[in-house]
């Protein structure tokens, strides 16, 4: 009898243990990967450059208000289409409030006060506290509310439309408005009856407190006030949607 055919000596016995194992592990690896990234890259290198980050989130906001322009003025042709004179009063109410809102426009007589930091050699030689020579929000602030008391129509800070909203914040040596910095001098404008406007403004309290610190001896801050025969609030063409702080689990 012939013998049978020899079994290939197995010479490597642990790789039938290896290999499950290195296998499973890779599987365990993947699996923590994808739950941790939660669907996104885990390569912070698409994150660092910030300059395209924020090129990028500019454009997208600039698409969503193009696109809520457009599905409004398909709303009004839509609407103007039915005929439903529901909907006829929900935009006349909606043009009514327009204008106290800022959405509109306003042309008229004037009354601009200026406020600005104490010049640079001022500061230089003031022994005093440094915040004394420099324009602050409420600074702003109070001027702004003087001329609503008024009964301004509208007013303007470096010409950008105030409305309820509106948010004054103080950053570092410049004042944020809407998103946007500015640095002094701030040029603040209230359209409506320009003597009223005046005496509101001579008459805050608070504003009376910054008028004192322009009477420091060796320079201080700068207040300025002028009436205007004419000037314009443009619309508000910001965002309107608002925003607040949502509280965090536990």
């Amino acid at each position: 009898m012939s013998p049978g055919p020899r079994e290939r000596p197995d010479r490597h016995p642990a790789w039938r243990f290896a290999t499950p194992s290195v296998l499973l592990l890779s599987g365990l690896l993947f699996g923590v990967s994808a739950q941790t990234s939660d669907g996104t890259d885990l390569r912070s290198g698409r994150f660092t450059d910030m300059a395209s980050v924020v090129e990028a989130e500019s454009r997208t906001t600039t698409e969503l208000t193009e696109r809520v322009a457009r599905l409004n003025t398909e709303i009004e042709e839509l609407s103007a289409e039915i005929g439903d004179t529901s909907v006829q009063r929900a935009q006349d109410r909606v043009a009514d409030l327009a204008d106290p809102a800022g959405l509109t426009p306003v042309t008229g007589p004037a009354f601009q006060v200026t406020l600005d930091d104490a010049t640079p050699e001022a500061r230089e030689v003031y022994e005093g506290d440094p915040n004394d020579l420099v324009v602050h929000q409420q600074d702003i602030q109070a001027t702004v509310n003087a001329m609503w008391r008024a009964g301004a129509e509208a007013v303007t800070i470096q010409g950008q439309r105030i409305i309820s909203t509106t948010g004054i914040k103080c950053e570092g040596s410049t004042v944020t408005l809407h998103g946007v910095p500015y640095a002094p001098p701030y040029v603040i404008v209230g359209i409506g009856n320009p003597s009223e406007i005046a005496l509101s403004v001579a008459l805050d309290e608070d504003l009376e407190i910054y008028r004192e610190y322009t009477t420091i001896p060796t320079g201080g801050v700068s207040y300025a006030v002028e009436d205007l025969a004419e000037a314009t609030a443009p619309a508000y063409d910001g965002l309107l949607d608002l925003t607040w702080a949502q509280p965090v689990d536990g």
